[in-house]
């Protein structure tokens, strides 16, 4: 069967068509946040809820994941917006199969990817890293001829995090190059995504651009790589920099030149009563260049060591823990919501520091099976475009965080599970004997 003409089942009432499956592999898939009695938070959770609820934007994040958990929390409860993730996932799955000829076994799937994966760690999580797989299971929809709503789902999901522009640029080249035709829809949902930034910036910020603040992300990592501190401490003082006055004593770690309190960009002697980060991204975003064009060979070498550390990190854990929230969350939770969400969120696992990682020996045997799995099926015609999008997504995503941001275990966690979707899809497709 030739999948660019498969079509989904239209849903219907229930016990009839993908209604009833999609809603218990959504089920499934949100088990984590049912055994934690709360939806899982992260830190920059709270800064994400604001953005919807305040006539502010946040320096760091793009004005679109917030909006996206206020579509369904309306200062009620965020169990709404995670229940919703759930569904959305298992509706995308459910669609990802169909177009392949599958349309049984979907709970099974979902069964499989809950209890021996990543997927419902993150699809528990109200963080946009939820959209990181969503926006390539969205392109590659698109691509096999699925509805454009698929499309408008992939621009909203490729725009709510930076590094998904990167990773669905490499999604996009090859659909392009393994279907050997120009994937102009995929490609449409990638500009909506870069159209959406604009607009939201233009009117957050008065400026028509992608990232106003990117440029510090990016020095961060050259400064913690060596050739950030190199120039600054060569160029220093006759550049006339504001990081000047911390040359020679810049942090070789760059969560911690971003993070740590004490550091440049908290520094009132330097910026006054600006806000240190949007004050110093001007001076970022002439740093960026010059930097890399004094350093080309050593700016390479570590985006390719920072890719491959990316590759290599897939526990789940870093989410789960309580860091942070007391200061983060919690004041956002008592200021927008009832104040039995409150108490929701403090009898919940992670509030109490009880909400253990599941077993990574059983995740990482199963992620090696279906990096095996993923890659043989690159030789069946049916597989391979599927099968070698997921692979470059793998490598795109690293690329994107491990290179431009920092390697960090929840970054390349919430993509690595796509490589079991090939081999479960592969079996499911064997006809019954």
């Amino acid at each position: 069967m030739d999948v660019s003409q498969a079509r989904a089942l239209p849903l219907t009432r229930w016990g009839r068509g993908p209604l009833p499956p999609i809603v218990l592999g959504g089920l499934l898939l949100l088990w984590p946040a049912f055994w934690n009695g709360y939806p899982i938070l992260y830190s920059d959770t709270g800064g994400l809820i604001e953005m919807s609820l305040e006539p502010t934007m946040g320096w760091d994040k793009p004005w679109i994941y917030g909006p996206f958990v206020h579509l369904f929390h309306w200062r009620i409860t965020l169990w709404a917006p995670v229940v919703a993730q759930g569904l959305l996932l298992s509706a995308l799955l459910y669609a990802v199969a169909a177009r392949f000829g599958v349309r049984r076994g979907h709970v099974v799937r979902c069964a499989v990817l809950a209890a021996g994966s990543a997927a419902p760690w993150f699809a528990s999580l109200l963080m946009p890293d939820f959209f990181t797989p969503v926006s390539v299971l969205c392109l590659v929809l698109v691509a096999m001829g699925g509805s454009l709503a698929w499309g408008v789902l992939g621009a909203v999901a490729i725009a709510s995090h930076l590094s998904h522009l990167i990773l669905a640029a490499g999604v996009v080249v090859a659909l392009g190059i393994l279907g050997r035709r120009w994937p102009w829809r995929p490609a449409l949902a990638l500009v909506g995504a870069v159209g959406l930034l604009l607009l939201t910036n233009l009117v957050g910020y008065g400026r028509a651009t992608v990232s106003p603040n990117g440029s510090v992300f990016a020095l961060a990592r050259l400064i913690g790589d060596g050739p950030g501190r190199w120039y600054i401490d060569r160029v220093c003082p006759e550049a006339g920099l504001k990081l000047c006055a911390w040359s020679g004593r810049l942090a070789t770690d760059s969560d911690t030149f971003l993070w740590f309190p004490q550091g440049p960009l908290w520094d009132r002697s330097l910026w006054g009563d600006a806000f240190g980060p949007v004050a110093l991204a001007p001076e970022a975003a002439r740093l960026v260049p010059a930097i890399i064009a004094a350093y080309p060979g050593q700016v390479l070498v570590a985006a390719i060591g920072n890719t491959v550390a990316q590759l290599r990190l897939v526990r789940v854990g870093d989410t789960l823990g309580p860091d942070s929230l007391e200061e983060a969350v919690v004041p956002k939770l008592a200021l927008y919501f009832p104040p039995a969400e409150l108490a929701r969120y403090r009898a919940s696992r992670q509030a109490q520091g009880t909400l253990e990682p599941p077993p990574y020996a059983l995740h990482l045997a199963l992620l090696g099976l279906g990096l095996a799995g993923t890659v043989a099926l690159l030789a069946f015609a049916r597989w391979r475009v599927l099968a070698g999008v997921v692979l470059v997504a793998l490598l795109a995503n690293a690329a994107s965080t491990g290179a431009l941001s920092a390697p960090h275990d929840r970054y390349q966690a919430r993509i690595a599970w796509l490589l079991l979707l090939p081999p479960l899809l592969f079996v499911s497709s064997r006809p019954k004997r």
